[in-house]
């Protein structure tokens, strides 16, 4: 019997980040945030992954997106961190001074269930968490403002699941100490989001089993 290919990508949701080098910033003004969309639109015209929410910070930004085909997660990174890198050094002139991001990016799947609305919340609420805002609809680079004020700057496309009609005052409540642990956890880890069932298989699915070992040496016994 064939071995199930490893890494298959396709059809998992994932939630993607990336930061600054030295955690600097990378959008100082809004055509420095207006830009970084375009690539993102640009770049899935050639790696149609649908991009379900996101928002930008100043020295970094997530994305959730459900790639449709194996492997596509990874190009459409490689093409957009590539792009926006070129782009934003010519836009400041500075090129040839090296890269503006810390390394690749660090993603992890995620379980289309409510386990999604935890990182979609967690995601789209990030700049009123960083006090950026008071509302988080106000925030003018998050896909919630997008929805709220339907323009165009972005396409998002439709999630696996309904979205609550009461979803901005979710969005604004504080989710609770174990929601954000443990989705700050899956993003230091690279694990799967979900229950432990799916989780682990999952992780096996992926070649994702390190992520669900405790780090460190075990303890020796006498």
């Amino acid at each position: 019997m064939p071995r199930r290919p490893r890494f298959a990508t396709g059809n998992y949701l994932y939630h993607v980040l990336n930061r600054a080098v030295g955690r600097a910033t990378i959008f100082e003004k809004e055509s420095d945030y207006a830009a970084f969309l375009r690539v993102v639109e640009d770049t899935r015209e050639q790696v149609p992954v649908r991009l379900l929410s996101f928002c930008l910070m100043p020295n970094h930004w997530h994305l959730i997106l459900w790639p449709k085909e194996n492997g596509d997660l990874s190009e459409y990174m490689r093409l957009l961190t590539v792009t926006h890198t070129a782009r934003w050094h010519k836009a400041h002139g500075t090129a040839g001074t090296g890269p503006i991001y810390q390394g690749r990016f660090k993603s992890f799947p995620i379980q289309s269930d409510d386990h999604f609305y935890t990182v979609a919340r967690y995601v789209e609420r990030n700049a009123l968490t960083g006090k950026l805002v008071r509302r988080a609809e106000n925030w003018r680079w998050s896909s919630l403002w997008i929805r709220e004020n339907d323009t165009a700057d972005v396409t998002l496309a439709k999630w696996p699941l309904a979205r609550p009609s009461d979803w901005n005052e979710l969005v604004n409540q504080p989710q609770t100490a174990k929601e954000i642990e443990s989705v700050q956890h899956a993003i230091k880890r690279g694990c799967p989001f979900g229950s432990e069932t799916w989780a682990i298989r999952t992780a096996e699915r992926l070649g994702l089993e390190s992520t669900l070992r405790p780090r460190g040496r075990p303890r020796s016994s006498r």
